[in-house]
């Protein structure tokens, strides 16, 4: 009886693993997602200027930006900035989710991430408080393992 519970045990813990980056691609996909349909379907959002637009949000960061050469350029063209972030950040969401080229998608989210942690909340004090660093460091896992199971990628590879 023990034998077969301590292989019951190693059979769980084997699943575990292999699934264990399954929550974090969700919980990735989904934000991304949602955040790029955020963008497009706020109406002040892609404008250049007003309250709540990309414009007025890099001017109002412009000054305390890790790199303001960044802002600088978003400011050349906010409201193409403003939508090639949330076609990104879909793009990215749903490559995620659907585990293709996951790698690619992980990689995509990180530099979305590390380019909004050095603008936007770069000035976060103290630096945790900033979100978009927190997303950097969960996109790595995904960009070194990409998504071995329950994908479209393992899908490919299998065939």
């Amino acid at each position: 009886m023990r034998r077969t519970s301590g292989r019951r045990i190693s059979v769980l813990r084997e699943t575990a693993s292999r699934h264990a980056l399954l929550p974090l691609r969700i919980f990735l996909g989904v934000t991304f997602v949602y955040a790029g349909l955020d963008k497009f379907t706020d109406p002040a959002f892609l404008s250049a200027t007003g309250t709540g637009s990309i414009g007025e949000i890099m001017r109002g960061v412009r000054d305390t930006a890790g790199v303001p050469a960044l802002v600088d350029l978003a400011l050349k063209a906010p409201v193409g900035f403003g939508a090639a972030i949330a076609i990104g950040e879909v793009l990215v969401g749903l490559g995620t989710l659907a585990g293709l080229l996951t790698r690619i998608a992980a990689a995509g989210g990180a530099l979305i991430s590390l380019s909004l942690w050095l603008t936007v909340s770069w000035a976060a004090t103290p630096y945790y408080y900033g979100n978009d660093l927190i997303y950097l460091m969960a996109w790595i896992p995904l960009v070194m393992a990409g998504a071995p199971y329950l994908s479209l990628d393992s899908l490919r590879r299998s065939r």
